[in-house]
């Protein structure tokens, strides 16, 4: 994938957070972020303008409501968590506007968009895929790498609100966040 696709309507950028990813379990605490922008270049200037955020914790019970398949808490299961997200996010948009989702993982946007093959984490892979597949018979979607912890305003965003989610905090409110603040 390119690094700035064209800039569509839709501009979801999704970032996870593990505290502690060495030596990963089922109760490694762990988190995706996701904000959703409209009049992005892209670029990572900020410009754009907030339309949504949200985050969650990476549920890794079978018996626990929002269970999509991770296995442990981990930085992959908590970024491909992240993409399950804003995927949910664009089906109940209901719109048919064009859409990407930017990340800074490589691994979890090649393994949503189904350009590679999952070797772990298949049962949360699979819905991931799933959810892609749906959502691109229904409007043009992409997704667009973004080098992380560079000041992209809107990658540093997803991340602040991830960390804060896995931390079991709040994050900051937008007007007094700065990029770089974790």
């Amino acid at each position: 994938m390119s690094t700035l696709a064209p800039s569509p309507y839709w501009s979801l950028y999704v970032d996870g957070s593990c505290l502690g990813n060495q030596n990963v379990d089922e109760d490694t605490p762990a988190a995706w972020g996701l904000v959703v922008v409209t009049g992005d270049s892209g670029l990572g200037k900020g410009s754009g303008e907030l339309q949504h955020e949200q985050s969650g914790m990476v549920i890794t019970s079978p018996t626990e409501p929002g269970f999509i398949g991770a296995e442990v808490g981990s930085n992959n299961t908590a970024e491909l968590s992240g993409f399950a997200a804003a995927l949910r996010w664009l089906l109940i948009e209901g719109g048919v506007e064009p859409a990407v989702i930017r990340a800074d993982s490589t691994y979890a946007g090649n393994l949503a968009s189904g350009l590679w093959n999952a070797k772990a984490n298949r049962a949360l892979v699979a819905h991931v895929q799933e959810l892609w597949t749906e959502v691109a018979a229904l409007r043009p979607l992409t997704w667009s790498h973004v080098k992380a912890h560079r000041g992209h305003r809107w990658n540093e965003r997803a991340d602040h609100i991830a960390l804060r989610c896995a931390q079991g905090e709040l994050p900051e409110p937008l007007s007094f966040w700065k990029p770089g603040q974790r």
